[in-house]
Formats: structure tokens, sequence, C-alpha cells
């Protein structure tokens, strides 16, 4: 697998010279690949991805194969991979300012399955700049008019619909325009929607915690510098750890909510602010998004609970036991797929590791990891014991004074546009229909479930 990844890195880097804009590239690679999907759909109709169990209906569909999604795959041992290249092959092999990954690199990898050269990203960063600078001013006066005691993701799913208003593919619909085309417009939109997302999460930011006293991003940095700048922050670390950050989140498969909702509301031809929107709203489940607030929350709450002061193995050992033993969880262990220690998690802390050794909660962060998985382990009832993406990320963010964790989850939103505007893009393309499961009752599993096939349980 990794000599197929590290092929179709080269591949990529190979064919860079034929296009320089991402549009350009998208009109050379679309036609190869919708013929592709219909010699598989020719060849292959009728062949069976995989079956659903009665469990699997009433547990949430976990692990049926019933969807395509291209920029990203995970593995249960290898983690997320974005168009073959694993986590520490992204961080090596796209463009970069400094030591972590640019975003724009990453988006052109999702969209394209190339990795890009620097002229590539620069152009993607030069293009979100340039659209950057007409960031609807509407918008700004919506988000003033938002009582700051308003949860920061409902803002932020607010201020995509408020955008929807300059959507290009909502126009064209309306006046008439072939589906051939519907890619193309989706792509507007979603560059559109891309660059001016650092102006409404650095607003957000601003006019819930800081008094409205709003900081309009740079325009003039690369994409994730100019958010930090839109926050407030002008820390060059803390801006590679943005740049990190956003690429790691940016995508998790298609079946985890905030995907799945992107792509079900976009099936609808609803476009591409509609479509975020829905998903951003899927986000802001503690099931999902939410998860790095508790994750933090919990870790401050163990630092208080030690008075502050570092403390044995054995101690904080006793701890995590009194936590399971009282019919809680340990937040930030665990995943629903993924049967070792996240590679999100690794990368977090390999940069931290460089950055912060020792800081406080850092060292709280690094104990839970030699600690944790053992004892649940010895527990028995964690079918994964490791570490994910949301155990190391908030203590990150407060490390450099970002200390509201109410909004981390608009962060995450943020990165989390490429992966799910990339697959929309491939949607329009490929001409993927409206998604229409079919449903059944549980009065109708009663009744057919003696004469279903029965699949060997999982051992």
């Amino acid at each position: 697998m990794r000599r197929a990844a590290t092929r179709g890195a080269r591949k990529g880097i190979r064919n860079y010279a034929s296009a320089n804009s991402l549009k350009e590239r998208l009109e050379q690679i679309i036609p190869q690949e919708a013929a592709r999907v219909k010699k598989i759909k020719t060849e292959h109709a009728n062949r069976l991805l995989g079956t659903c169990t009665v469990e699997q209906a009433y547990g949430g569909m976990r692990s049926v194969k019933s969807m395509v999604w291209e920029p990203s795959l995970l593995d249960p041992e290898e983690g997320i991979r974005f168009r073959g290249l694993s986590i520490p092959e992204c961080r090596q092999q796209l463009p970069k300012l400094n030591e972590e990954p640019l975003p724009e690199g990453l988006f052109w990898l999702l969209v394209t399955g190339e990795v890009p050269t620097k002229e590539q990203a620069r152009s993607v960063t030069d293009e979100w700049n340039q659209r950057a600078a007409k960031f609807p001013k509407q918008v700004t006066e919506i988000l003033r008019a938002i009582p700051n005691t308003t949860h920061p993701m409902t803002q932020f799913s607010m201020a995509v619909l408020a955008l929807q208003s300059e959507s290009k593919f909502a126009e064209h619909y309306t006046k008439g325009m072939p589906k051939t085309d519907y890619w193309k417009h989706t792509l507007e939109d979603a560059m559109n929607l891309i660059a001016w997302l650092p102006e409404v999460a650095g607003q957000i930011y601003r006019n819930t915690y800081h008094s409205g006293k709003v900081i309009s991003a740079n325009q003039s940095l690369d994409w994730s510098a100019n958010y930090a700048r839109a926050m407030g922050f002008d820390n060059p670390t803390f801006d590679e750890l943005l740049r990190l950050y956003l690429v790691i989140h940016s995508d998790h498969e298609g079946g985890n909510v905030s995907a799945h909702t992107t792509h079900l509301v976009g099936s609808a031809l609803s476009d591409p602010f509609l479509s975020f929107s829905a998903g951003l709203n899927g986000l802001a489940g503690p099931l999902h998004g939410l998860a790095n607030q508790e994750v933090l929350r919990f870790i401050l709450q163990l630092q208080e609970t030690f008075g502050g002061k570092q403390v044995s193995n054995e101690e904080v050992t006793k701890a995590v036991w009194d936590i399971l033993n009282s019919g809680r969880v340990v937040p930030g262990f665990g995943h629903a797929v993924l049967r070792k220690t996240d590679p999100r998690y690794t990368a977090q802390q390999e940069f931290a590791l460089k950055h912060l050794p020792n800081d406080p909660l850092f060292r709280v962060v690094k104990q839970l990891f030699e600690v944790v998985p053992g004892v649940l382990t010895e527990h028995g009832k964690t079918k994964n014991p490791w570490p994910n993406v949301d155990a190391h990320s908030g203590v990150l963010l407060q490390h450099y004074n970002l200390k509201e964790e109410n909004y981390y989850t608009v962060i995450f939103g943020v990165s989390r546009a490429l992966g799910v505007l990339s697959q929309l893009i491939w949607d329009r393309a490929l001409g993927l229909p409206l998604e229409r499961p079919k449903s059944v009752t549980t009065a109708w599993i009663e009744k057919q479930a003696p004469s279903m096939k029965e699949v060997p349980a999982a051992k």
C-alpha cells in the first residue's frame, strides 16, 4: 500500500506541468474518472460490497459499506489515508512554508488525487486570498447581531447560511445549466466558501470573546496564518500548529456525521453553502466535534484533582480506575474504527515534544498515554484502548493562549470544509444521485428475520 501511495504521489508531481490551476487540472481529470466509474458500474454493478445485519441496522449502520468517498480511507491499523497518503507521508510530501504542510496543498491532493508542487499550492493560496478580499460585508452585520452568548458553532452555521446568497451553483441552477457544468459551479462555491472561512471564524471568535473588536484576515499570507491573524494571534509557531491542525482534521472518510450530512444534503443538489452548514450542525454534536472540549475539561479536572502537581503513574492509574469504577468513561481514548493509536494524535504529540515539552498539561497527556491503554486493556470493555485525535488537540491550543474551548469545534469545522467540499465537487462531477436508502420497521424485521440468512458472529 505504501508503494502504491508513493507511486501515486510521484505521478501527481510528474503531471504538474499540464495544469497550473485547480480548475484546469480538474477539467483534465474528470473525464478520465467518469470513464473509470462508468466501467466499474458496467462490469461490477451487481456485485455485493457487503451485508447489513439487524444489529448494524439498529446500531448506527457501523461498518456497512454503502457509499463512495474519494478524498480519504480509514484503515483500522494505519489510520486515515488522504488519497492514499498516510499522515506522516502527507507531512513529508506536501508543500510547506516551514515545517508543517500547507492546507492549500492538502486541498489540491484531496480534489485531484495528486501531490501538488509548491507553485500549485501557492496558486491555491493566491486564489483564496483574491476571493477573500470579496468577503460579503452583510455577513459581518449578521454576525454582530447575534448575541455573543450564542454557541460559536451555532454562529458558524448561521454565517455559512448567510453566505448562501452568494452561491453561483444556486444562481446557475435557477437559470438552467447542463449537468456537465454542475461541478464547475460547485468548485466555484467551494473555493469562495473556503476562502471566506478565516474571516467568518475569526469574526465569531472576536465577537464572542473579545467584545466584538474584529480583526480582518490579513489576506496576504497563507490560509492558516490569515485565520490566525483574524483571531488576533501573531505567533509563527501557532501558525505552524494551525497548519497541522487544519490538515489532520480535514477528512475522516465519508461515514462520520459531518461528512455524511454534507454529502446527503448535497445529493439533493443543495448548493455547497446549504450542504456544509448542515454538516456543521452534525459536527456540533457532543458525540462528534465537541469531543475535544470534553477531553480538555477532563484533563483540567484531573490536574485540579492533583493540585496542579506532577504525580506518579501509580497515582494516575488509581484516578483512572476510580473513573471507570464509577461508571464513567475516559474521554479521548477509543475509536469506532481504529485499533491503534490515532496517527493524528501522534502528529500532535510530535509537535508538542518539539515545541512545548515542559507544558504542565502536555505532561498530563503524556502520562495518560502511558497509563490509560493498560488500564483499559485490563478493564476489558474497550475494543481500542489507544488515544484518538481529541486526546491531544485542546492542550496544544491552550498552550498558545486559545483557551476558549467552546470555540474549538469551529476550528475543526474550518478544517473539515477541505474534505467534505472536495467530495461534493466529485459528487457533481460523477453525477452521483439523490441518496435514498431503504428503511424498514421493527415489525418488518420481526416478520422477516426467521427467513434471513445469518452471518457468523464476529469473534
